[in-house]
Protein backbone atom coordinates (compact mmCIF):
# COMPACT_ATOMS: atom_id res chain seq x y z
CA UNK A 1 0.00 0.00 0.00
CA UNK A 2 1.66 3.51 -1.16
CA UNK A 3 0.71 6.27 1.68
CA UNK A 4 0.25 9.96 1.13
CA UNK A 5 2.26 12.59 1.81
CA UNK A 6 2.45 14.08 4.96
CA UNK A 7 1.35 16.99 3.97
CA UNK A 8 -1.69 15.78 2.21
CA UNK A 9 -2.29 13.96 5.21
CA UNK A 10 -2.24 16.66 7.52
CA UNK A 11 -4.85 18.46 5.21
CA UNK A 12 -7.46 15.52 5.51
CA UNK A 13 -10.02 16.25 7.70
CA UNK A 14 -10.70 14.05 10.97
CA UNK A 15 -13.39 11.26 9.41
CA UNK A 16 -11.20 11.36 6.03
CA UNK A 17 -8.30 10.61 8.01
CA UNK A 18 -9.74 7.75 10.55
CA UNK A 19 -11.42 6.57 7.11
CA UNK A 20 -7.84 6.49 5.74
CA UNK A 21 -6.07 4.50 8.40
CA UNK A 22 -8.66 1.77 8.44
CA UNK A 23 -8.21 1.15 4.55
CA UNK A 24 -5.08 1.06 5.02
CA UNK A 25 -4.34 -1.40 8.30
CA UNK A 26 -7.12 -3.44 5.83
CA UNK A 27 -4.52 -3.42 2.95
CA UNK A 28 -1.47 -3.98 4.71
CA UNK A 29 -3.86 -6.82 6.26
CA UNK A 30 -4.26 -8.43 2.74
CA UNK A 31 -0.73 -8.11 1.57
CA UNK A 32 0.71 -9.84 4.20
CA UNK A 33 -1.55 -12.19 3.10
CA UNK A 34 -1.03 -11.95 -0.54
CA UNK A 35 -3.93 -10.75 -1.51
CA UNK A 36 -2.76 -8.46 -4.45
CA UNK A 37 -5.63 -8.36 -6.08
CA UNK A 38 -7.85 -6.51 -3.35
CA UNK A 39 -5.09 -4.67 -1.78
CA UNK A 40 -5.29 -2.96 -5.22
CA UNK A 41 -8.83 -2.28 -4.85
CA UNK A 42 -8.52 -0.86 -1.54
CA UNK A 43 -5.47 1.50 -2.45
CA UNK A 44 -8.32 2.41 -5.32
CA UNK A 45 -10.37 3.79 -2.58
CA UNK A 46 -7.18 5.56 -0.97
CA UNK A 47 -6.93 7.14 -3.90
CA UNK A 48 -10.02 8.25 -4.77
CA UNK A 49 -10.38 9.66 -0.45
CA UNK A 50 -7.24 11.77 -0.58
CA UNK A 51 -8.59 13.73 -3.56
CA UNK A 52 -10.48 16.49 -1.52
CA UNK A 53 -7.47 17.36 1.06
CA UNK A 54 -4.83 17.21 -2.83
CA UNK A 55 -7.42 20.10 -3.57
CA UNK A 56 -7.15 21.57 -0.57
CA UNK A 57 -3.12 21.46 -0.76
CA UNK A 58 -3.34 23.13 -3.98
CA UNK A 59 -5.39 26.26 -2.92
CA UNK A 60 -2.98 26.92 -0.10
CA UNK A 61 -0.33 26.87 -3.00
CA UNK A 62 -2.22 28.87 -5.42
CA UNK A 63 -3.28 31.08 -2.53
CA UNK A 64 0.53 31.33 -1.43
CA UNK A 65 1.41 31.97 -5.15
CA UNK A 66 -1.07 35.13 -5.23
CA UNK A 67 0.34 36.13 -1.74
CA UNK A 68 3.93 36.27 -2.83
CA UNK A 69 3.17 38.24 -6.63
CA UNK A 70 1.22 40.61 -4.52
CA UNK A 71 3.99 41.71 -2.33
CA UNK A 72 6.30 41.37 -5.08
CA UNK A 73 4.10 43.92 -6.61
CA UNK A 74 4.39 45.99 -3.58
CA UNK A 75 8.16 46.23 -3.51
CA UNK A 76 8.20 46.83 -6.95
CA UNK A 77 6.19 49.69 -7.05
CA UNK A 78 7.79 51.22 -3.53
CA UNK A 79 10.89 51.08 -5.87
CA UNK A 80 9.28 52.91 -8.59
CA UNK A 81 8.26 55.73 -5.91
CA UNK A 82 11.88 55.70 -4.72
CA UNK A 83 13.30 55.79 -8.43
CA UNK A 84 10.81 59.10 -9.01
CA UNK A 85 11.95 60.99 -5.70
Amino acid sequence: MRHCSVQVRGLLTRDELDRYNALMEVGAYLEKNERYDLAYTVQKEVDILILPAIERLKEKSRSRDRETAEFLEAIRRMQEEDDED
